[in-house]
């Protein structure tokens, strides 16, 4: 039997080994130079400063003293800890729609739908691939760039002029064509191609009529009778045909929008034998196009 002695001996020398087995017994954890200490029942020791010691990279036969980790940080509050925290100062509202938990972002706001703005604030964050192949807004919704109601990635008529009416694949609807038709005889001088006051003054009242911002286009186009050698008669047509849609540029018309040709006389309207129908034949169309509006 042991004595009062040895017996409290004998207890000091088992405490004693339980601590040195608590302080030798160590886990490698993923960091090279981190290990966990773990008590006599192989449990990771609980600290104030966390589960963790640093020594010296022998796995269980540290050559020194175990040195307490300090606690490790969180200071965006995001639940990564700083040192495994990609984007460590997030703001409350960078974290308010949730963080990446493992990855090369790690810590970093989510980005649900990868179109570039991330969620909190991406007002459109489960976008298809389909839906952002023609890129997004600054709210992370896809663009409508003509702003006519059709999102992009499936518009196929891109760049409609603004307010026009569209149809359900983005392009544009017209109003019925205007087709006006100018006599010969009164817009130009027999055999001329130089305005007259009265063809003046009806190409000003055309031009006052358009709505420039929703043309489509006027199309100009010069005809004559069939007297006198053809050739003569396509130089008239298309001289003519100049002069009209060159008159309603200056009045205003994009002059992109404007198109000219002469026809001479292949086009008659009416019966070349008589004088009345060879009259009908000396002319200028002009038809001109209107974008309906919305």
């Amino acid at each position: 039997m042991f004595n009062h002695f040895e017996r409290r001996l004998w207890v000091g020398v088992m405490i004693a080994t339980l601590l040195l087995l608590a302080i030798t017994s160590v886990l490698a954890s993923n960091s090279k130079d981190t290990f966990y200490l773990l008590d006599s029942q192989g449990n990771p020791v609980v600290t104030q400063a966390g589960k963790c010691v640093q020594t010296r990279q022998t796995p269980n036969l540290p050559t020194q003293l175990f040195k307490q980790c300090g606690d490790q940080g969180d200071r965006d509050g995001d639940s990564i800890l700083d040192d495994q925290d990609v984007c460590p100062d997030n703001t409350p509202e960078e974290i308010s729609q949730g963080v990446y938990q493992e990855g090369l972002q790690r810590g970093c706001p989510l980005e649900s739908d990868q179109d570039g703005i991330p969620d909190y604030r991406d007002k459109c964050p489960h976008n298809t691939p389909e839906e952002i192949s023609q890129g997004v807004d600054s709210q992370g919704c896809p663009l409508d760039t003509d702003q006519d109601g059709i999102l992009d990635y499936k518009d196929l008529c891109p760049g409609t002029p603004i307010g026009v009416a569209v149809d359900e694949h983005g392009c544009a609807l017209y109003e019925k064509p205007v087709d006006i038709v100018l006599a010969g005889d009164v817009t130009f001088a027999f055999n001329k191609s130089e305005l007259t006051p009265q063809a003046q003054t009806t190409l000003d009242e055309l031009a006052d009529r358009i709505e420039v911002d929703f043309l489509k286009g006027v199309e100009v186009v010069g005809h004559t009778d069939n007297l006198g050698p053809e050739q003569y008669n396509q130089a008239l047509s298309e001289k003519r045909a100049f002069i009209v849609a060159s008159y309603l540029i200056n009045k205003g018309l994009p002059a992109d929008k404007v198109v000219q040709r002469g026809e001479g006389e292949k086009q008659p309207i009416a019966t070349n034998e008589t004088t009345v129908g060879r009259a009908k034949n000396r002319r200028v169309e002009i038809k001109i196009i209107h974008f309906k509006k919305k």
